[in-house]
């Protein structure tokens, strides 16, 4: 193992002989260190030659463990840990394998025909579906089923439809069909998760589409929310009918909203 020495001779001379003390030569700061270390000098004139010598003497010998460290460190012998993170690249076997998998859960739940497949590897997702489905600038995905005739709603108007949500697993979280009644949302009022409402601004009524929201269209996450990760939420919704709203309102002071 090379050793490294450092000698008195490279060491700063004070530039005051033994009449006042300055400041030690600091070498490798990054060290810890105590402040009384730092100062071998002191500001008072020394009457005894016996005591400068032993003040010198512990400022040299402190600053030759310091240089000899800074220079064990400069060479490598004591390197410093970096962190660095692995950067795996991606397997088409690996690909393939995760899409089975996806498909064999999506079966053993009941997906709906022609369910999209995600391929997930950590926050990486890949989503696989039929040439059937079209995909958005604001990476919103959907197909149609029916299109529906008549106009499509506009912000204001009250929209009324049925809809069935889905995981990426193909598990159903939430259906207005068991729960017997649709739902009854106002366009415009940011009561629709950005993707959905997106979704089903340009349907018809009558219109049935499969709606694949991303995350970045997806509601909040958190633990006051319902969802508790990012992860792409697909909706299969039916469009019944479109109403015209109006505010009224009653004795002077209060108001509300009419939907016929």
């Amino acid at each position: 193992m090379p050793m490294i020495f450092s000698t008195p001779s490279l060491l700063p001379k004070p530039s005051c002989p033994y009449k006042t003390f300055s400041a030690c030569p600091a070498v490798g700061t990054f060290l810890p260190q105590k402040k009384y270390i730092l100062h071998c000098c002191s500001s008072h004139n020394l009457i005894d030659d016996g005591a400068q010598t032993g003040y010198m003497f512990q400022c040299e010998e402190r600053s030759k463990r310091r240089l000899v460290l800074f220079a064990l460190v400069s060479s490598g012998l004591f390197p410093t840990s970096s962190s660095y993170a692995k950067t795996k690249g991606k397997n088409p076997y690996d690909e393939k394998r995760l899409l089975e998998q996806n498909r064999r859960i999506q079966k053993d739940n009941n997906a709906p025909e022609d369910f999209p497949n995600f391929v997930r590897e950590g926050f990486q997702v890949k989503v696989v579906a039929s040439d059937n489905y079209i995909t958005r600038d604001s990476g919103l995905i959907y197909r149609d089923f029916e299109v529906g005739q008549g106009d499509c709603p506009k912000d204001g108007q009250q929209v009324t439809f049925h809809y069935i949500g889905y995981n990426e697993s193909g598990r159903r979280i939430d259906s207005t069909y068991i729960q017997g009644s649709p739902a009854k949302i106002r366009l415009g009022t940011k009561a629709l998760v950005p993707g959905f409402e997106e979704g089903i601004r340009d349907m018809r009524p009558g219109g049935k589409r499969r709606i694949i929201i991303p995350p970045e269209l997806g509601p909040p996450v958190g633990p006051s929310t319902f969802f508790s990760s990012k992860q792409f939420e697909v909706f299969d919704v039916e469009l019944l009918g479109i109403q015209e709203c109006q505010r009224r309102t009653i004795v002077g002071f209060y108001s509300d909203v009419v939907c016929n």
